[in-house]
């Protein structure tokens, strides 16, 4: 039995006549009588009582209809997946990013921009730090992970540069150096830190000691916290200063003020890893999509 034998004859069951079915269907009639004759034949049923001017559903047609509609309609729902997941219109991916990187307006427009291309495809979001995420490449539980160097990638992993930002000094509102429009990484020589654990964040923890050694002095860490907004959170109680990614400005955190490094300032990278060669067509257009708004074509000129 295959899927033209039911189309056949449901076609012939909704009009109850061999001649306008096979019209409606495009073939002949006699060939048309043929196939249904073979389906009842293997099925060892009349399906349809034939009378001198049409034909009428048996009882085991009528019931032989209603789960031929459902097959039908069940094989063409498969058939719409599996074309929708070739062209990477269904299916289910995974976003992971470090904590500081959702405040920079690039992720989250992305990912609206993702969902308003791909409706259909189901979107988890999930953060962590650099380390967990890249883990979680391997282990198949992220699709696409944002994260920030240096790390060590396996080979089956790609990863390309999406921001490349420069970080800001945070300060409590009535802090001396808050009067200041521009700040130089020298000035903090004496400021207590609130930093990033370096085992959670090298990336950043590495950048702000290597600006101030080149400032000529270890910066004076008093409290570390894993979290970018747990560092402004104790920045505005007045714990010490830190030194930020910009992107947290848009966090909207109270009591707080941020001020440009005057001269060597130290930058936030955040790279975009995922798998080379992903089966998954939603995960491969997730990419491009992402790639292309991190680095949009400029405009044409007028």
């Amino acid at each position: 039995m295959e899927l033209r034998h039911l189309r056949y004859f449901t076609v012939v069951a909704e009009e109850l006549h061999f001649t306008r079915a096979a019209a409606r269907l495009g073939i002949g009639q006699p060939p048309l009588s043929q196939q249904i004759q073979q389906l009842e034949r293997e099925i060892g049923t009349a399906l349809f009582l034939r009378l001198p001017r049409g034909v009428e559903l048996t009882e085991a047609g009528a019931q032989f209809l209603e789960d031929a509609r459902a097959i039908l309609a069940s094989a063409d729902r498969a058939i719409d997946t599996a074309r929708r997941l070739g062209r990477g219109e269904h299916g289910a991916i995974t976003v992971g990013f470090t904590a500081s990187a959702v405040f920079h307006p690039y992720l989250p427009r992305a990912i609206r921009a993702f969902r308003d291309r791909y409706p259909d495809v189901r979107i988890s979001l999930t953060e962590s730090n650099t380390v967990s995420l890249l883990r979680g490449l391997r282990e198949n539980a992220v699709d696409v992970a944002f994260v920030r160097p240096p790390y060590v990638l396996d080979p089956e992993f790609e990863a390309e540069r999406v921001l490349d930002e420069p970080m800001l000094i945070a300060l409590p509102p009535d802090h001396p150096l808050s009067r200041k429009r521009s700040v130089p990484i020298a000035a903090l020589a004496d400021q207590d830190f609130v930093l990033y654990p370096r085992p959670i964040g090298a990336g950043l923890y590495d950048a702000i000691q290597n600006a101030c050694l080149r400032a000529g002095f270890t910066p004076r860490v008093i409290q570390e916290a894993p979290q970018m907004a747990s560092i402004v959170s104790l920045v505005a109680a007045g714990v010490g200063i830190a030194i930020v990614p910009a992107a947290m400005r848009h966090m909207g955190a109270q009591g707080i003020e941020y001020r440009p490094i005057k001269g060597d300032a130290p930058h936030a990278l955040l790279d975009m890893a995922y798998r080379r060669h992903d089966r998954s067509v939603a995960a491969r257009n997730a990419v491009e999509m992402l790639r292309r708004l991190a680095h949009p074509e400029p405009s044409a000129p007028a």
